[in-house]
């Protein structure tokens, strides 16, 4: 009479020949304005945010709601900040007062206006969160100088931080493209990409954004859209960035580059699929798995970037994980997707 169990030894087969697969299954949004911004909690609960004071919300990691900013139709915000369900922070980019900081702790009903830029040459790109406490915010430069703040109440309050090294080459910027061309590790290290200059760089800071030193990468620049437009850290050394030109998606050449040093020194890797991405995110809950995407679509690596593989071609804006099986991406015209693994055996049993 045959076992009702599988032998141990077919049984690690079958699991060890299991294969694996990743893609985007499209959801209903409730909106059509451009989403941006993007930060996943958990399984159950994210957020996204968009042009025209567009909120999204999720508490049960299936359905959204849309919210919107009250008095801030024109305002596009560019980056968004989860705590939990209730608690968020989102961030406008634009020229001068368009760039502002919105909070709500009350699950998108109500928002508090905490911080607007003064400076009407300023223009806010990205904000990222060491914890819920305390955060950076990065602007384009002024007066030669990038533009650095600080907040250590979760947002409510913005001090501009006096630091070094980031002056700012002729024509150089950053792109407010998916609010991840500023990242941050452990408890100090944050990093800031740029481009539109004759070379893209990566600024690091091991000092909690007080001090800073940039290093070139092998990512071609030398225009207004070309540079690097998101960068992502496994850990205090290791990191991948990805741009391109955004003004051609499909543009061949180096559109990825790795660092094992914090930043000190890059090299071109061959990320995938090939042409424009404006995004790289880590993948909580793994090891050395990342995803990257764009304009030209989404890939993969499960080796710290030395290979990858292309899971979908929809243009994306940005994406977000809280685990292997929790991420969401956004993107043009109220695109929502969530990003779906399926496990398919490589062994099949015979009766």
């Amino acid at each position: 009479m045959p076992s009702r169990s599988l032998p141990l030894f077919l049984a690690t087969f079958l699991t060890c020949g299991a294969a694996a697969a990743q893609s985007w299954q499209a959801v209903p949004s409730g909106t059509t304005a451009e989403l941006r911004g993007l930060s996943v909690v958990s399984a159950k609960v994210a957020w996204a945010s968009g042009a025209h004071g567009t909120v999204l919300r999720t508490v049960d990691g299936a359905h959204w709601q849309a919210l919107q900013v009250p008095d801030a139709d024109g305002i596009d915000l560019r980056d968004i900040q989860a705590f939990d369900a209730d608690s968020a922070v989102a961030m406008g980019a634009g020229p001068g007062a368009a760039s502002r900081i919105y909070r709500t702790d009350d699950g998108g009903a109500h928002w508090q206006l905490q911080a607007t830029n003064a400076d009407p040459d300023g223009f806010w790109d990205a904000m990222a969160f060491w914890d819920k406490q305390h955060g950076i915010l990065f602007g384009d430069p002024v007066k030669g100088r990038f533009q650095v703040y600080l907040t250590a109440d979760g947002g409510r309050s913005w001090r501009a931080q006096a630091t070094s090294g980031l002056d700012a080459l002729e024509h150089e910027g950053a792109f407010a493209a998916s609010g991840t061309c500023l990242a941050v590790a452990g408890a100090d290290d944050a990093w800031i990409a740029t481009g539109g200059a004759s070379e893209s760089r990566v600024f690091h800071s091991s000092d909690h954004g007080r001090s800073w030193r940039a290093a070139g990468t092998p990512i071609p620049a030398g225009a207004a859209a070309k540079g690097v437009f998101s960068v992502a850290f496994l850990d205090a050394k290791t990191g991948i960035a990805v741009g391109g030109d955004y003004q051609n998606r499909h543009l061949a050449g180096v559109n990825g580059a790795g660092t094992d040093d914090g930043g000190a020194t890059w090299r071109a890797l061959p990320v995938q699929p090939a042409g424009y991405l404006s995004v790289v995110a880590t993948v909580p809950g793994t090891r050395g798995v990342l995803v990257a995407a764009g304009l030209a679509g989404s890939g993969l690596t499960r080796d710290g970037g030395k290979t990858w593989t292309v899971i979908g071609r929809t243009p994306l804006n940005t994406v977000g994980f809280a685990g292997p099986d929790s991420g969401w991406a956004v993107g043009p015209k109220g695109l929502l997707m969530k990003y779906t693994t399926t496990t398919a055996s490589s062994a099949a049993v015979e009766n």
